[in-house]
């Protein structure tokens, strides 16, 4: 089995051709090796992972070859970079997905097209009510730049299934945790302050719900559903956490006094994400149970 994976020297996009490499599958990994990249992230020793330095906004049918599944990771990623400059966001998330699908609906040997979302694009849950958790059937609501983009792409695989007959699977993850993050998401950030005696920033009151996932159940997940199943599937763990108890929980475990501060809260930062999902019986990787060993 042969499959593309763009944003392949990514956080998430990595653990993956990871997993597919210790599956023995073929993989192309396509990746502009922007900032958030690192060829180090693969640590597969065998032969059967290609590269292109390339944007998927440029990438060509020659450059990719035949394969039987496109699977999407690129993207721009940052809310805050979305809300300084939305233009990248744009670019990536909406004109790259496009790109992409056009290749994938000529390629006679496609399988599937699987692009990778968030839970982003359900907007936020607070705006429903205590309690309530977006399931598939939810409607797309971006409150910035970068959800409006995946929650664009989305629409936009949809629109070729349907017009093209493009078999796809759109998968919305919540917030992903584990090795090789980079530096500027919430959990390196704040281990990287409690190592530095440094003060944490937190937004607003820092009572923002998140959902956590471990980087490497994700995959997992993802494979299997890659493989058998089509349309929208969330992937969330149900571990949910306000920002300041992850803060705290941190600060417990690493057995260190924290600094933080107050810092004016992100433009229409969202109040809690949540979601429907259909993995009671899987055994997931704790947050706690992960950050005790990386501690």
């Amino acid at each position: 089995m042969r499959v593309v994976v763009t944003g392949g020297f990514g956080f998430i996009g990595s653990s993956f051709v990871n997993y597919l490499d210790s599956l023995g599958h073929e993989v192309l990994i396509v990746d502009k090796l922007t900032y958030a990249a690192n060829v180090n992230n693969i640590n597969a020793a065998t032969n059967t992972i290609l590269a292109v330095e390339k944007d998927i906004c440029n990438v060509t049918a020659e450059d990719l070859g035949d394969y039987e599944y496109l699977v999407n990771f690129a993207a721009e990623s940052h809310v805050d970079n979305s809300i300084k400059d939305g233009r990248p966001f744009v670019r990536s998330n909406v004109e790259g997905t496009f790109n992409l699908l056009e290749l994938a609906r000529k390629n006679s040997y496609l399988k599937k097209f699987i692009q990778i979302s968030t839970d982003e694009v359900y907007g936020d849950m607070e705006d429903y009510g205590e309690g309530v958790l977006a399931d598939e059937t939810f409607p797309l609501i971006g409150s910035s730049y970068y959800s409006s983009t995946k929650a664009s792409a989305d629409l936009l695989v949809q629109a070729a299934g349907r017009t093209y007959g493009i078999p796809y699977l759109i998968t919305r993850t919540c917030n992903n945790f584990g090795v090789n993050q980079n530096k500027e998401k919430f959990i390196p950030t704040i281990l990287n302050c409690i190592n530095n005696d440094i003060e944490i920033p937190i937004y607003g009151d820092g009572n923002q719900i998140r959902e956590w996932i471990w980087v490497e159940d994700n995959v997992k997940i993802l494979y299997k559903l890659m493989l058998e199943n089509t349309g929208v599937k969330n992937i969330g763990s149900g571990e949910r956490w306000t920002n300041r108890e992850l803060i705290q929980l941190i600060a417990d475990i690493s057995n260190k006094e924290i600094k933080f501060k107050f810092v004016e809260d992100r433009l229409g930062h969202d109040t809690r994400y949540g979601m429907q999902t259909n993995f009671q019986d899987y055994k997931f990787k704790l947050l706690e149970e992960y950050l005790k060993e990386q501690l």
